[in-house]
């Protein structure tokens, strides 16, 4: 950089800081460590092999994707890789990366290290194909999927060829468990790379303590710039009220999962400050069609009748949520406002299940996750009022669960016969929410996305068209239908797209919240 240009960033830098005074805001502050609590603990920080919230949100700071999400929404920005152009055809990316990027433990990041990567993901006889890779399933359809081949053109341009046209592919590529590993890393630790995270990202893993924290640090040496923040600490507090409680005492800085009624109480604190994540969720019943009597879609509908979500809501949701009719939230595009929900009518809900062949009702269990989500602020009580609503038309449901990892792989197994969960969007595109929890391509067994285990032709051949074709104006028209269908079949009981809540102390500067629960710590400091 030429001296002229460097006094020319100074005095920048020194009018930006000086405005800043004058308007009465601090300028960014490095250092300090920031305490994050948190509901769970993480699965596993390899990103490509879990799928909860808990460990994406960690993983989020230690690697990078190819592309990334805009600070507020789901709107494309470069990352890993600074420009991309696609075929005529559709079938076709090719993607210039980012040069003189170093992975965390010094190894090179270039276009062998992508295909090393979406090779690993994407073909069962890779040697480091090991995992369920649930996500690559969800998004791409299976191994190898859609993905025919990936090519190393340069060191630093990588052409991915698919069998297909997919319209939320550069959308998918940017999520959170398409972030970009350490090969060598990989080679190193085998199947317990999970343990040994090795990224690109703004921070470096030090150490997991299972069950209580996870401590990252700076990485000095990141391409976007060194975070103001020296440590980052992960905790896990499963009980929301006591997260609350350590917040208020200033040993933890920033928690999620407030409880809705605890709300008031945070924002009538001086050194609290609340923030809300935009609704971009949803929290559902899944009901296992795999298993009798739930084959039945006339047993499935006096379920989806006898539960009361206005009242879930009211007693739960602190105004912060509302009943949800479609798998996906109204704020997403593609979500279709026509579809008429299930009326809360125990009587009518009664009927159907004399109709079905069950005057008398039948026993079954109802699983609840283990720990607090966004989607689902006191799962276990949400659980007991379900299990009140369906004793009411003669259903007795045992409630039942697992630690969240165990109770993910079961349910991805099949083994429950109605079970609770929730997702949050992960990329802006309704082919994330109704491809990955409703197609039959994700109703596999050991790793379903689709826990309903619903295999409908007439929808899966909606949802792949959708896929293909990139006019969002017939993509909607397609989704809506494929609403219709679903909402008509009732595989899961939709039952409420939140507002999570989160707090913090107001020394807490640049953290903004993001739909996708995917947020950057990159840009946080302390002003304290």
């Amino acid at each position: 950089m030429s001296k002229r240009r460097i006094l020319l960033v100074s005095l920048l830098v020194i009018a930006l800081v000086a405005g800043m005074a004058a308007m009465g805001q601090a300028a960014p502050k490095s250092g300090g460590t920031l305490v994050f609590g948190r509901q769970g603990d993480a699965v596993s920080l390899d990103p490509a092999n879990v799928t909860d919230g808990e460990s994406l949100r960690v993983t989020r700071q230690v690697y990078d994707a190819l592309l990334d999400y805009s600070e507020k929404d789901t709107s494309l920005r470069p990352a890993l890789a600074t420009s991309w152009e696609n075929s005529a055809d559709g079938k076709t990316w090719t993607f210039k990366l980012r040069k003189n990027v170093k992975f965390h433990d010094g190894t090179p990041f270039n276009a062998e290290a992508v295909k090393f990567n979406f090779d690993r993901w994407r073909d069962k006889n890779n040697p480091y194909h090991q995992g369920e890779f649930e996500y690559w399933v969800g998004m791409f359809g299976g191994f190898p999927g859609v993905v025919k081949s990936v090519d190393v053109v340069d060191e630093y341009t990588v052409q991915f060829t698919l069998e297909r046209p997919v319209a939320p592919f550069l959308a998918n590529l940017a999520m959170s468990p398409f972030a970009i590993a350490s090969p060598a890393a990989i080679k190193k630790y085998g199947q317990e790379y999970g343990n040994h995270p090795v990224g690109t990202g703004p921070f470096k893993f030090v150490k997991w303590d299972r069950g209580d924290k996870i401590v990252l640090e700076a990485n000095k040496e990141y391409w976007d710039g060194k975070p103001y923040l020296e440590k980052l600490i992960f905790r896990t507090i499963p009980e929301n009220s006591a997260r609350l409680m350590e917040l208020q005492s200033g040993s933890i800085d920033l928690i999620d999962g407030v409880n809705p009624d605890d709300v008031a109480l945070a924002k009538a604190d001086k050194n609290l400050q609340v923030y809300l994540r935009p609704s971009f969720n949803v929290g559902y019943l899944a009901m296992n069609m795999d298993k009798k009597p739930f084959d039945n879609p006339k047993v499935r509908q006096a379920v989806a009748m006898a539960i009361n979500k206005a009242g879930i809501v009211k007693a739960f949701y602190a105004g912060l949520a509302e009943p949800a009719k479609n798998p996906m939230p109204p704020s997403l595009w593609g979500y279709n406002a026509k579809v008429k929900d299930w009326a809360y009518d125990p009587a009518k809900a009664k009927k159907l299940l004399a109709e079905a062949g069950f005057p008398n009702g039948f026993e079954t269990t109802l699983w609840a996750m283990p720990v607090a989500r966004p989607y689902m602020p006191q799962p276990q009580k949400i659980a007991e009022a379900i299990q009140s609503d369906l004793a009411k038309i003669g259903i007795k449901a045992a409630i039942t669960s697992y630690d969240w990892g165990m109770y993910l792989d079961k349910t991805s197994n099949g083994e429950h016969d109605m079970a609770l969960l929730g997702w949050t969007g992960d990329n802006g595109d309704p082919d994330n929410f109704l491809y990955v929890l409703l197609d039959k391509d994700n109703a596999v067994k050991p790793n379903a996305n689709n826990i309903s285990f619903y295999r409908n032709e007439q929808v899966h051949k909606l949802l792949i068209e959708a896929q293909t074709i990139s006019d969002v104006k017939k993509r909607t028209a397609l989704y809506e239908k494929a609403q219709e269908i679903i909402h008509n079949d009732a595989p899961m009981v939709t039952l409420v797209h939140s507002t999570p809540p989160l707090a913090g102390r107001k020394y807490v500067k640049g953290f903004i919240p993001h739909p996708t629960q995917s947020e950057s710590f990159a840009t946080v400091w302390l002003d304290k």
